[in-house]
């Protein structure tokens, strides 16, 4: 029984709130908590007014047609509604795809988000992995080339290094791969990326041009939305007809469609947290040159620094009530922070001048 999980890592996500308040004693609070890449700001207290609101319809099922969330998506990204489907986060979009296809083989970036290798290997696929943590698009064509992956995995801006591709080259990559490909486009954190640099944007638009390309995006980061778990899958409408097979009814509740519909009209407070994000981002930037410690240029809402004796670190900084994420699991000694409020992010920087 279950003998085709047997070497299935479980997903680990970050240290909630809950397990430093009972394991340390320290009052909720107190708690920093900058390691799962949560916008620090929340939702538009908007969308907090409307899900409140609302709250007494918690005992409806939702819009199974998503009616109005689509409306909205499908304006701002320049598509029609048919060419979009709904998840509950865009991992769950991931999922649809992989387990559509059932590849036999999958290509990702040597470091990247843990779900596409999970969801690959729940279908028996063999994982393929550049030699480059980071995403090389030269070697992608390499082992491409040569092994035929049914699917290939591009985290734009990657996660969880932080590095981020032009979206030129992507495009340019995607004219080199035949149609018999999947090539799924992760763009969980595209909104900082293409705040940062216009040449790292996806226009989500162009992907219909492909017959073998899907996007997936997500309320999760930019909208402050994690908790409310939704996320999109854009591509030309036989790619979504066939996800749709595979998604199940009301995934996602009516409140969360409530919450991702109302924050698509806010875009100043989407603005405000990702122009805070950089800026704020800059100290952390500041104390690793300082220090002497490399960092990998970030196009997200958290920022990768190589600090020696990591784990160490990383536990120190829970005892005082500072959950990071440490980067020792995937064999190098850095710390990945997401960007906190002001008080926040001085009061870790405050505490690593201190330890490290």
């Amino acid at each position: 029984m279950f003998e085709k999980l047997k070497n299935l890592k479980t997903y680990e996500a970050g240290k909630p709130i809950e397990l430093v308040v009972r394991e340390y004693g320290i009052k909720p609070g107190e708690i920093i908590k900058l390691a799962s890449n949560e916008n620090p700001y929340g939702p538009s207290p908007k969308v907090i007014e409307k899900v409140k609101k609302n709250a007494h319809l918690m005992h409806r099922y939702p819009d199974d047609s998503f009616y109005e969330l689509k409306e909205k998506l499908a304006k701002i990204h320049g598509v029609d509604k048919k060419n979009i489907i709904i998840g509950a986060g865009s991992d769950q979009v991931i999922e649809f795809a992989v387990h559509a296809i059932s590849p036999k083989k999958v290509l990702t970036a040597g470091i990247t988000f843990a779900m596409y290798e999970i969801y690959s290997k729940q279908v028996g696929a063999e994982i393929l992995k550049t030699p480059s943590a980071k995403h090389s698009l030269n070697e992608f064509y390499e082992i491409y080339k040569k092994e035929k992956p049914e699917i290939i995995f591009l985290c734009v801006p990657n996660n969880p290094l932080g590095e981020c591709i032009d979206a030129k080259d992507v495009f340019d990559f995607i004219e080199k791969i035949d149609e018999e490909t999947l090539i799924l486009i992760d763009g969980a954190y595209q909104e900082f990326a293409s705040y940062k640099d216009k040449s790292k944007e996806i226009k989500t638009k162009d992907i219909l041009k492909y017959k073998n390309v899907i996007y997936t995006g997500t309320f999760s980061k930019a909208y402050g939305l994690g908790g409310m778990r939704v996320g999109y899958g854009i591509s030309n409408e036989y790619i979504i007809s066939n996800l749709h097979k595979l998604r199940p009814p009301f995934n996602i509740t009516i409140l969360s469609q409530i919450a991702a519909s109302e924050a698509l009209e806010d875009s100043e407070w989407v603005d405000m947290g990702i122009e805070n994000n950089f800026k704020e981002m800059q100290k952390y930037i500041d104390f690793a040159k300082k220090k002497g410690f490399e960092y990998i240029e970030s196009y997200t809402n958290f920022i990768v620094i190589y600090i020696p004796e990591s784990t160490k670190i990383a536990n120190k900084l829970l005892k005082k009530g500072i959950i990071v994420r440490d980067m020792a699991s995937y064999g190098f000694d850095a710390l990945r922070i997401t960007i906190g409020k002001p008080e926040e992010n001085d009061k870790v920087l405050k505490t690593l001048r201190e330890i490290s």
